[in-house]
C-alpha cells in the first residue's frame, strides 16, 4: 500500500455552487464513526504527533491548505492539502504531523472509529518501538 493515497470527491455542482458527498464505505474506504473538525489553529502550531495503532481517517481540507507529513516508520512525505475535494487517507500504523495552516483553514477529519486514547502512539520513539515489535 503506497504511504500516500489521495482521494478526489466528485464535484455535483452548477452556476449555483458545488456540493460534495462524503458517503462511508463509498467514496471512503471504511464505515464512518466519527467526524470532527479544526479552525483557528495558529500557522505557527503544529498538530498531530501521533499516531494510532488500529484507527484510520481521512483528512479534507475544506477551506485554506495546510502541509501534512506522513511518516510509515521508513519513509516520510510531506503533502500540501488545500483543495475541499481532495481526501488524504491515514492509515493506521501513519506518523502524522500537520503544520503551516492558513489563517482560513478548515480541517475535517473523519474515523473509522471512536475515540480511543489507548490507541495512540503519542511519541515517535513508541511509535518506531512498536513498529519493531510487530
Amino acid at each position: 500500500m503506497s504511504l500516500i493515497q489521495l482521494l478526489d470527491f466528485k464535484a455535483l455542482g452548477d452556476s449555483r455552487g458545488q456540493l460534495f458527498s462524503i458517503e462511508g464505505s463509498k467514496n471512503i474506504p471504511f464505515e464512518v464513526k466519527r467526524i470532527y473538525y479544526m479552525f483557528d489553529m495558529e500557522k505557527s502550531t503544529p498538530r498531530g504527533f501521533h499516531a494510532h495503532k488500529e484507527l484510520k481517517q481521512v483528512a479534507i481540507c475544506v477551506k485554506g491548505s495546510f502541509k501534512m507529513l506522513l511518516d510509515d516508520g521508513t519513509h516520510k512525505h510531506e503533502v500540501v492539502l488545500d483543495k475541499p475535494n481532495t481526501g488524504i487517507v491515514i492509515d493506521k500504523l501513519i506518523w502524522h504531523e500537520m503544520h503551516d495552516f492558513s489563517d482560513d483553514c478548515i480541517l475535517m477529519v473523519i474515523a473509522n472509529d471512536y475515540y480511543d486514547e489507548n490507541d495512540y502512539l503519542r511519541s515517535y520513539e513508541t511509535f518506531i518501538g512498536y513498529l519493531g515489535d510487530l
